[in-house]
């Protein structure tokens, strides 16, 4: 394991400028994990061809236990480069006030299909348009993984799925679903072979009034501004979730989870388990 005390070093260098800047995550295609929870999550996906470029610990790190039994199980992986810091030094790399002490720099997951394909593949997906808040972006990821969603649809304007700040808020859910970013919307609902639905205050009948048992995907507009007209145009129909209440309108994430669990629902209910 090699010892890094200098926080000047090259690679401490490279891996403050993962933390902070989307252009050094998309030019080597690498990001930065912060903690045990993440990196357990990408290690149970994991495997010989996708180990992590490398595991940086901190002096503080290495004397917690569940630190060193995170460790040993990165053993299997011999391309991965181990490293020991100063606990100086992990305050510069690490992207959060209190650090964990351990973190991995990993390659982004790469998508072996073209969006359009797996668009018209999919039965189940969401595309996002314009999406700025990485705790957003976080948030939906972890709520549509939870509901089984295989697909997720990014426009070229979104925030970064990768960023430090996006992957804290989805809490590991990046590695059991497939992200496809930089996409042209319009084209990814014009391949999709089902319904595809977006949501507003003005659409034509509500959530609970859809039929959601057949392929299904869900568009979702900036937190602000909403839903450009071209996509509002794309969608087969506009949909409204219904607000008794004296607020005009739901937060991005807060929307996608009403519509999603509406359909685990609604698709539960036409296949109930056994009991």
């Amino acid at each position: 394991m090699q010892r890094i005390t200098s926080r000047e070093h090259p690679y401490v260098k490279h891996l403050a400028k993962l933390q902070k800047s989307a252009q050094s995550r998309r030019q080597s295609n690498s990001t930065v994990l912060d903690g045990i929870h993440l990196i357990q999550s990408y290690l149970s996906t994991a495997t010989d061809l996708t180990a992590p470029k490398s595991i940086i610990i901190s002096d503080s790190g290495q004397k917690n236990s569940d630190i060193l039994s995170l460790v040993n199980l990165y053993k299997r992986f011999p391309e991965t480069r181990m490293y020991c810091v100063s606990d100086s030094v992990f305050e510069k790399i690490s992207p959060v006030k209190t650090p964990t002490g351990i973190l991995a720099c990993i390659t982004i997951p790469a998508l072996t299909d073209q969006p359009k394909i797996s668009a018209a593949e999919s039965t189940r997906c969401i595309l996002l348009e314009s999406i700025q808040d990485p705790g957003n972006l976080g948030t939906i990821i972890r709520t549509a993984t939870a509901a089984d969603i295989p697909d997720i649809f990014l426009s070229e304007d979104c925030t970064d799925a990768w960023s430090p700040k996006t992957l804290r808020a989805a809490m590991g859910a990046h590695f059991f679903t497939a992200i496809h970013a930089n996409c042209n919307l319009i084209e990814i609902a014009d391949n999709f072979h089902g319904q595809v639905l977006a949501t507003s205050p003005d659409g034509s009948q509500t959530l609970y009034q859809s039929n959601l048992n057949g392929p299904t995907a869900f568009v979702f507009g900036n937190e602000g501004a909403g839903l450009s007209e071209r996509l509002q145009q794309a969608a087969d129909k506009i949909i409204a979730i219904p607000m008794p209440g004296k607020t005009e309108s739901l937060n991005a994430a807060a929307a996608v989870a009403v519509c999603l669990f509406e359909m685990v629902r609604q698709q539960q209910s036409k296949h109930p388990k056994d009991t």
